[in-house]
């Protein structure tokens, strides 16, 4: 949904979108739109936000550094900046700790639509002396944020784009959605090729945001590791049918209904499993550090690995504090293409179990990795205490509030839970 409160830029009327979370990543894009003159107000309901871009404006370089923090969003707003006042400012981007996530795609994407780009104090500096052109444009991975940015640029640009190796994640077909409701002319071939023809002018869109299918495999990992039983409403079969098909395989159950999805542990030894992350429609790199945690627990070698961000299994290291046995590898345990190749990254694991885990004191070294170390400390003997969970509210609305209505024992003191 932070893509679709970007989107609102490049409209020449008011947007309005629903379901939308109370979560850092929301807030941010919020103040980065405030920032440059969109007005945010909330919606007549729950959850929803107007957004009026009719008087967009540059904003000040250190407020806009200010704003965008650790976050990596700021990059998507490149293309419409551009669209709507002619240049743009980004500074330099944070985000989690999982692995090289090069920007530089993003500006050589840019520079083929027309754009010029300086580097200076703090950031890059974009100007497009001449409407934005479209152009045809083959990813060397289907990234997904590769993908948004196309996306929000090229709707605008004269002429066609023609975008190959695309994502195709559910969050790209809701901002296609988005983008169509607001004038755009997209078609998506089977291929992963993306057909955007430009038009002079985009309106503004009513839009209910997709329900977040990483948070609710994280809730489900949580079941499954802690033999708890979890209703995650809002959930789709649909968007996560590729991890219902893997939470089967360790040994969980689900029950689908019209408003979301139970998950639970029913009773038994879990099943140690050979995983692969993937592209969508494969299984999703974000799903994979939750469910490695319930793996802690799942009887015989499971096998992980990880083709999408060479130090996503760095997290493991806790866990084997804690008394689990996972043992990281440079090789590739697996068949499917991994993006890395040979470059010596520890992004394989053999997960052995079942193992007792202990309390422990811990770290949250990323979003993903940070709610996996709650599920480990929730499954453990003991007291944990885990510092840094600020950084869970960049993905997670309300989540102290879940655990406790989930039953579980939490205190904090000073930004740690316990």
């Amino acid at each position: 949904m932070p893509k679709a409160m970007v989107a609102a830029l490049l409209g020449s009327e008011p947007s309005r979108l629903r379901n939308v979370p109370d979560i850092r990543d929301v807030r941010v894009v919020r103040g980065l739109l405030q920032l440059h003159g969109v007005t945010v107000r909330p919606g007549e309901e729950p959850g929803e936000l107007v957004l009026d871009p009719t008087h967009v404006e540059s904003a000040n370089v250190a407020d806009i550094d200010a704003h965008a923090g650790s976050s990596r969003i700021p990059i998507l707003f490149c293309g419409p900046l551009l669209h709507r006042l002619g240049h743009a400012f980004i500074p330099g981007l944070g985000g989690c700790d999982i692995g090289g996530r090069p920007i530089d795609f993003h500006f050589d994407v840019l520079r083929q639509f027309g754009a010029t780009i300086e580097k200076r104090e703090g950031g890059q500096y974009l100007e497009a002396p001449q409407r934005l052109r479209g152009c045809k444009i083959r990813l060397p991975y289907p990234s997904v944020g590769s993908t948004e940015q196309v996306l929000l640029t090229a709707v605008l640009a004269e002429g066609v784009t023609e975008l190959s190796n695309a994502a195709v994640e559910p969050e790209i077909e809701d901002l296609i959605c988005v983008l169509q409701k607001m004038g755009a002319i997209i078609s998506v071939d089977t291929d992963r090729t993306i057909r955007i023809t430009g038009v002079d002018r985009l309106g503004g869109y009513n839009h209910k945001a997709l329900p977040d299918r990483l948070e609710a495999a994280s809730w489900a990992s949580a079941a499954l590791a802690t033999g708890g039983n979890i209703y995650v409403r809002g959930a789709q079969q649909r968007s996560m049918m590729t991890f219902l098909n893997t939470f089967r395989r360790v040994g969980g159950a689900f029950e689908i209904d019209d408003d979301g999805i139970r998950f639970w542990h029913p009773g038994g030894p879990l099943k140690a499993i050979a995983l692969e992350t993937d592209v969508h429609p494969g299984f999703q790199t974000d799903w994979q550090q939750p469910l490695v945690v319930a793996l802690t627990q799942a009887s015989g070698l499971s096998i992980v690995h990880e083709t999408v961000y060479e130090s996503r299994l760095g997290f493991t290291s806790a866990l084997n504090q804690m008394g689990a046995h996972i043992q990281l590898y440079r090789e590739c345990l697996g068949g499917s293409a991994c993006r890395f190749g040979q470059r010596n990254f520890l992004h394989s694991a053999v997960v052995s179990g079942p193992t007792k885990l202990q309390g422990a004191d811990l770290v949250i070294p990323d979003l993903r990795g940070g709610f996996s170390y709650l599920i480990a400390a929730l499954a453990a003997e003991g007291t944990s205490r885990v510092h840094g969970i600020d950084l869970i509210n960049r993905g997670y609305e309300n989540f102290m509030e879940k655990l406790v209505e989930l039953g579980a024992k939490v205190e904090l003191p000073g930004g740690e839970l316990v």
